[in-house]
């Protein structure tokens, strides 16, 4: 099955043809919502003995990355519900079945979004300032704030985490589970007025004492780093996930600078193309090169993680070098784009103009710059030495 099956030019089509109208309105795509529902979009990491696509982790990065060629907002909106899928089948693809009930869910239309963001919490997933109280019937209460909530108009189920400071002789415990979206206790601010990626609607979510019942918790793990399959999987998906989408947005722009320079003539040069510039063609062969390497580098790790390769204390860097590459790749392009492409992509409501915006947004998700790099450093030069 190849992405144009499930993404045909005649949806992409429409999808495209949305993205500039709900970016304007700051409006979630609800309808993009819907066709890539019916397609099956949703269902991509389901078993195809359920109803899905029955696809892998290279499969699903390839479609996000089409998909994000005709609307990057959609695509961000779309992979948190992807990741939770994902990490459920990675993890059943490794002999842990601890989430075959996301992918039972999933099948049956259910829609999931990603809830554990947090404003300063730069230990991201080994630590929480949400607090999770435990309850006499083994469930939790959780109360504190998550940013970032894509989805947050139309997701059913909210995965969490927060830590009960109580647990393991005090040293603290992060519980993982997963809320309703009938479930008292928790708010969401329509507080997402943004530069770019407006129609993922990743408003904030206060979680006031949100109960998570005791079968909707799926993992209790030490504060701080650990080797634990749940930990490998969410980051697998969430940044393999995360870099299609910037690597589309990347792609999006090169084609769209091709176009631009091909069709702009010069007055000065007698109406010759701006093709002919040596200055532009320098330009478009850099953008064509920057995407040239990332392609196979996105391929690469997203293969290794379904043909279950063993990259050892190597996979997170790989992971981490991955997203900051597609990020930083994608914004560069896109400024290369819009420098050939003359002072008409600088107007608002130009396609070229929206993906400056959203692309910038790349930055702020995990892993950023900074840690990427020192996952990196650490990687092949060992910690740094304490004086």
């Amino acid at each position: 099955m190849t992405p144009e099956d499930v993404l045909p030019d005649a949806l992409l089509d429409r999808i495209r043809g949305r993205a500039a109208g709900y970016d304007r309105e700051n409006a979630f795509c609800h309808e993009d919502l819907v066709e890539l529902t019916a397609a099956g979009y949703l269902r991509i990491f389901v078993p195809e003995s359920d109803g899905g696509l029955g696809l892998g982790l290279a499969a699903a990065a390839r479609l996000q990355r089409r998909l994000a060629t005709a609307a990057p907002a959609t695509a961000l909106a779309i992979n948190m519900h992807l990741v939770w899928t994902g990490v459920a089948h990675v993890l059943a693809a490794r002999g842990d079945s601890s989430l075959d009930f996301v992918l039972a869910e999933a099948a049956q239309g259910e829609i999931f979004a990603f809830g554990n963001s947090e404003a300063g919490n730069d230990s991201v997933l080994f630590d929480s300032r949400t607090t999770a109280e435990p309850q006499p019937d083994g469930g939790y209460s959780f109360t504190g704030r998550k940013i970032f909530t894509s989805l947050s108009p139309v997701w059913t189920r909210l995965g969490i985490f927060g830590k009960d400071a109580t647990a393991r002789d005090g040293e603290g415990e992060l519980v993982h589970g997963f809320i309703t979206r009938g479930a008292p206790g928790y708010e969401i601010l329509a507080d997402w007025d943004t530069l770019g990626m407006r129609a993922s609607q990743s408003n904030t979510t206060v979680l006031a004492g949100a109960v998570v019942p005791a079968d909707r918790i799926f993992r209790k793990l030490p504060v701080g780093p650990n080797a634990d399959p749940l930990i490998f999987a969410i980051f697998v998906c969430f940044e393999t996930l995360l870099a299609a989408v910037y690597t589309g947005i990347g792609e999006r722009a090169l084609d769209l600078g091709v176009e631009a320079v091909t069709r702009r003539t010069s007055f000065k040069n007698g109406g010759r193309s701006y093709a002919q510039d040596p200055d532009i063609r320098w330009k478009v062969a850099d953008a064509a090169m920057a995407m040239d390497a990332l392609y196979p580098q996105l391929s690469s790790v997203a293969s290794d993680v379904d043909g279950l390769a063993d990259h050892g204390s190597q996979w997170f860097p790989k992971l981490a070098g991955l997203k900051v590459s597609a990020t930083e790749t994608a914004r560069t392009v896109v400024d290369l784009a819009i420098r050939v492409s003359g002072g008409s992509s600088y107007s608002r409501g130009s396609e070229l103009e929206r993906l400056y915006r959203d692309v910038l947004a790349g930055m702020f998700h995990p892993s950023n710059d900074e840690s990427a790099h020192n996952t990196v450093a650490t990687a092949w030069l060992g910690p740094l030495e304490t004086p």
